[in-house]
């Protein structure tokens, strides 16, 4: 997705160090490594064992590739400080996750109501909805899918789970349906998409980990370096949009003053303006659509 956007984004030198933070099935990582020179090196990242394994598969032998079965908040922990000419950050759920009925993501498909990035670690979203008070349902609802309908589905699920444990998608979605009143359904959207958003960004902490994996970014980057993210929401892009804004500007509290000492001067500057995906690219995957990549280089330690 934004496949040249990125690429161009990424100003790919052949002897740089580049970092896939979210590895998928590794289209922007292969083509990170076209440009690279028998000097240049990639490290690949993903939560995902499915997309590790991906990558074991399609780079796993190639020399300049190093593969991290990690969240891109670990970055520091993997990659040298101020030792990269790229990073990149594609959100959200692939396609692959998507697809597969037995992760639990979509409502489409019905399978195990699991949704973790990584099913090796953690909580699945039918274990949580199964001890969660209603009131902690509702909040994540309202605060990760923007459901104004957020109080009724808690209480729905509350009445719902007592009969039976809700261990599918399929289930989960019918409960969700029947607590938001017909006339205030959106056209073209399933009723169960944001509440299906918010359970899927709180059993992975996605926004607490991009809050901390941004931070990350900028540490492992080189002045020069640059950092792309692809958000898919308006919560991701929200966060990715306030940190390059954040750093591009430096410190508030010196904002407009002579002299300003390093310290408080910008962290990074802005690369042009948010590009979403063309015209064509969405009629051939609509899932591109809603698909914003904003891109930021470091310009100081």
């Amino acid at each position: 997705m934004l496949f040249d956007e990125v690429i161009a984004g990424l100003d790919v030198q052949p002897e740089g160090l580049y970092v896939d933070g979210t590895y998928g099935r590794g289209g922007h990582a292969k083509g990170v490594l076209e440009g690279l020179g028998e000097k240049g090196a990639l490290v690949v990242f993903d939560r995902d064992p499915e997309a590790i394994a991906s990558a074991r598969r399609d780079v796993g032998d190639e020399a300049r590739v190093r593969i991290c079965h990690a969240s891109f908040d670990r970055l520091p922990d993997f990659v040298d400080a101020a030792s990269a000419r790229g990073v990149l950050f594609d959100l959200g759920v692939s396609s692959p996750q998507l697809d597969d009925a037995a992760r639990g993501f979509s409502f489409l498909r019905d399978g195990p109501l699991d949704m973790r990035m990584d099913p090796t670690s953690g909580y699945s979203a039918a274990d949580w909805i199964a001890t969660a008070e209603e009131s902690e349902i509702s909040r994540v609802i309202a605060a990760y899918g923007e459901d104004r309908f957020a109080r009724r589905i808690a209480q729905a699920i509350g009445v719902a789970r007592v009969e039976s444990r809700i261990d599918t998608t399929a289930r989960l979605a019918e409960v969700v349906a029947s607590a938001i009143p017909a006339r205030f359904r959106e056209p073209g959207k399933h009723p169960a998409t944001r509440a299906f958003q918010a359970f899927r960004i709180h059993v992975n902490r996605e926004l607490e980990l991009l809050e901390t994996g941004l931070e990350a970014a900028l540490k492992v980057l080189a002045v020069g370096g640059r950092l792309a993210v692809i958000s898919f929401h308006s919560l991701e892009d929200r966060i990715v949009k306030r940190f390059m804004r954040r750093e591009s500007e430096g410190d508030p509290m010196w904002r407009g003053m002579p002299n300003i000492p390093e310290a408080a001067q910008p962290r990074m500057a802005l690369v042009g303006k948010a590009i979403r995906a063309s015209d064509n690219e969405v009629a051939e995957n609509v899932r591109a659509r809603s698909a914003i990549l904003r891109i930021a280089t470091k310009v100081r330690a």
